[in-house]
């Protein structure tokens, strides 16, 4: 998991009560003080970048002034980013490495969303706190000057960007107090059984009753941060064609289970089945189902193109369906074709939203309301076709 926020959030202290409850923590501030120590190859490079005045008159770094240069200036700023950016990851990944296979791998790091790394943790909690109580905390505790602690501020990721990357966002406007009971409410409840989850290989479940909910503000952020991840986790495998939200919380409006249904393309279920994808998607954080292994052909396809192959999420926070599927398949293209019809099609989208109310209305069952859609889906399959053909739609 990734921790972070902005400088004067608190970041660290929750950091800290994380470690209290178990977790390995990693702390970027300390790595990057490492990397810059005399004999680093970083201390030449920021000497022959900003010259002599930024190093002590015993060797070390003179962070401070080095501070005073670059939280005012973006380029410079950038400029040390590349110098210490390199060395900071391949410490940090030395680091991951040693951690037991059991614990809980916590990496504090202010520039976590600044610089995309976000994308490669099972979780992201940003610690918020509004910019001028960050201000005042940061002159009375740590004796910045004010505009200084502004420029800091103003160099970093804002609230908003942090947000849209957050898994968990935890407020830290009140008291130490208030901060450690959110922590370990939050390890509790949702970070210690996820990571059981991840060392049992067993997937979170929706509930078996009640699951149809109204439409959720956050399922399109949620989508687009599953979505993501999974991306990143296979950007080298040539195999993989595409990520993409789809089902019923990738149509805004409509109601739908609480549930964030992603596919991923491949050129073919051969490849899906290779030791390097299957790794890659559970290193990610996903649990394959093996006997899940097909959809229900739609009429008139093969049902030879309707084969996929099917992991689940391990969060119990939030439940995520993968569908591996073929690119150019009649189930991959029906996958977005659905999405896309809905989205596009307002009398259609509700006409799904009341049959859904209807077969809820008769068993609210999650297996039985799931198969009972079926019959609706057949006849939906061939008005969605026949849209696709008159408005020339193809597969993003």
């Amino acid at each position: 998991m990734g921790v972070t926020g902005g400088i004067g959030s608190g970041k660290s202290t929750v950091s800290r009560r994380l470690a209290d409850l178990g977790a390995f923590v990693i702390d970027a501030d300390e790595v990057a003080r490492e990397v810059v120590e005399p004999g680093e190859r970083a201390l030449d490079k920021i000497r022959n970048r900003f010259g002599e005045k930024v190093i002590r008159a015993d060797g070390t770094l003179d962070r401070a002034g080095l501070a005073a240069i670059v939280f005012g200036d973006p380029a410079a700023l950038a400029a040390l980013d590349q110098i210490t950016g390199p060395p900071i990851a391949e410490r940090v990944e030395q680091l991951r490495r040693t951690v037991g296979a059991d614990a809980v791998s916590v990496y504090d790091m202010p520039l976590l969303v600044e610089r995309g790394l976000w994308v490669h943790e099972h979780v992201t909690v940003v610690v918020e706190v509004d910019a001028e109580t960050r201000v005042r905390r940061l002159v009375d505790k740590r004796g910045l000057d004010a505009a200084d602690a502004r420029r800091r501020i103003a160099a970093q990721a804002s609230d908003e960007q942090r947000r849209t990357v957050a898994d968990v966002v935890l407020d830290n406007h009140a008291t130490p107090a208030v901060l450690a009971s959110a922590v370990d409410d939050l390890w509790h409840t949702r970070l210690a059984p996820w990571n059981d989850n991840l060392l049992a290989g067993r997937r979170s479940r929706r509930p078996d009753h009640h699951a149809v909910v109204d439409p959720r503000p956050d399922w399109e952020a949620r989508g687009e941060r599953v979505v993501a991840k999974l991306a990143a986790a296979l950007a080298v495998d040539p195999g993989v064609t595409e990520v993409s939200h789809i089902g019923s919380t990738s149509v805004p409006g409509l109601i739908a289970k609480d549930v964030i249904d992603v596919q991923i393309g491949v050129r073919s279920l051969v490849h899906a089945d290779a030791a390097a994808f299957q790794a890659a998607v559970t290193d990610a954080g996903y649990v394959l189902t093996p006997d899940n292994t097909a959809d229900r052909p739609k009429p008139g396809t093969d049902p030879a193109g309707w084969g996929k192959r099917f992991y689940g999420g391990c969060d119990p926070g939030q439940v995520v369906h993968v569908h591996v599927r073929e690119r150019g398949s009649p189930g991959w293209r029906f996958a977005l074709l659905f999405r896309d019809w809905l989205r596009a099609t307002p009398a259609e989208r509700e006409a799904y939203a009341a049959e859904k109310r209807r077969l809820l209305a008769v068993d609210a069952s999650t297996d039985v309301y799931a198969e009972a859609k079926e019959p609706w889906f057949d006849s939906a399959y061939r008005r969605a076709d026949r849209w696709a053909g008159h408005t020339g739609w193809a597969p993003r």
